[in-house]
């Protein structure tokens, strides 16, 4: 699905860009730089390293801290970030809870929920990450005049299910009464489960490890940022307010992945890059150039570290595709603790 999405973009990018710019974009492939590049693909390697600290921190928050060792954390993570890399739908967030919920006291049913709780803790977190960058690029970027609104909204969706996360279990005691035993039972589970997933928002009610969880995904956030600046330097674009563009970039590609439609999000993180770009002055050949390398980075990056954590953890291909795997397999897993 990856070639095909790549063959597809590339059939889009000679029409829309033209023979002479990717001509300009081939050049400036050719031309970039290779230490910046490499400095770019430290500071992105490092990023996944502190997003790793970021979710142990929310681990130990919501669980005995023997069960939330560094190493089984560090190769959930970046599993979940390679399935998100490589295939569609998202699908690293769903397999990082079920890699590290096998892992975790033999119960993995009844702790998936509490996982999944920290795994959200952190979207929250991301979300005030986008916050600042939004702050900062809104006031500086002409290009944003005008989108707070749009933003807005991709912001508000998740504090609307973290609401519903917290008050769930109460809005489930309605249904609780209902004279229909199923609608009883449905609601009685689905109260549990959300009991759980609160559980994995303790980090906020505790200081020690939340100033943690903050302080090293907004260090993550940081160093993306400096890496996106890194690669217009291996450009050799050297534009007024560069780091406020990189920080535009960052948002941008970001935001257009909330709804991923490709592997990768191939060819809307390139038009995310030409777009703000463009509003810098920087022709369409460069800045197709920089999208290129800035996604390459960014998927060669997870698969070096994913890779490696897959071995580690005894797992193949096919176990991360669909995102879950199957009641079986679960069993199985349970079964050989």
């Amino acid at each position: 699905m990856l070639l095909v999405a790549l063959i597809l973009l590339a059939g889009a990018l000679v029409v829309f860009v033209g023979r002479t710019r990717l001509q300009r974009t081939a050049h400036a492939l050719v031309t970039a730089s290779p230490g910046w590049v490499v400095f770019a693909l430290a500071l992105m390697a490092s990023s996944l390293l502190l997003r790793a600290a970021s979710w142990r921190a929310a681990l130990r928050a919501a669980l005995p801290e023997e069960t939330t060792r560094w190493m089984p954390v560090a190769r959930a993570t970046m599993i979940g970030v390679m399935g998100s890399a490589v295939f569609p739908g998202r699908v690293g967030e769903p397999t990082r809870v079920i890699v590290l919920a096998r892992r975790l006291e033999g119960r993995t049913r009844s702790l998936l929920p509490v996982v999944a709780g920290t795994v959200f803790s952190q979207t929250l977190i991301n979300l005030l990450a986008l916050a600042l960058l939004a702050t900062v690029t809104f006031t500086r970027v002409p290009l944003f005049a005008g989108h707070s609104s749009a933003l807005g909204a991709v912001l508000g969706v998740p504090l609307i299910i973290a609401a519903m996360v917290l008050a769930g279990p109460r809005m489930m005691r309605l249904g609780q009464r209902s004279p229909s035993g199923r609608i009883r039972a449905a609601s009685s589970a689905l109260s549990s489960l959300l009991v759980l997933a609160r559980r994995g928002l303790f980090v906020f009610a505790r200081p020690k490890h939340g100033a943690a969880a903050v302080a090293s995904q907004l260090s993550a956030w940081a160093l993306q940022w400096l890496s996106c600046y890194a690669i217009m330097l291996a450009l050799g674009l050297h534009l007024h307010d560069g780091l406020i563009a990189a920080a535009a970039i960052l948002l941008a590609v970001n935001v257009s992945a909330v709804v991923p439609v490709t592997p990768s999000n191939v060819g809307v993180f390139q038009a995310a890059c030409l777009v703000v770009l463009a509003a810098y002055g920087v022709g369409a050949g460069t800045a197709l150039a920089y999208g290129i390398i800035l996604q390459a980075v960014e998927v060669l990056t997870a698969l070096g570290l994913g890779i490696p954590a897959l071995l580690g953890e005894g797992m193949t291909w096919r176990d991360i595709r669909p995102g879950v795997r199957d009641e079986g397999q679960l069993a199985a897993d349970e079964r050989a603790q």
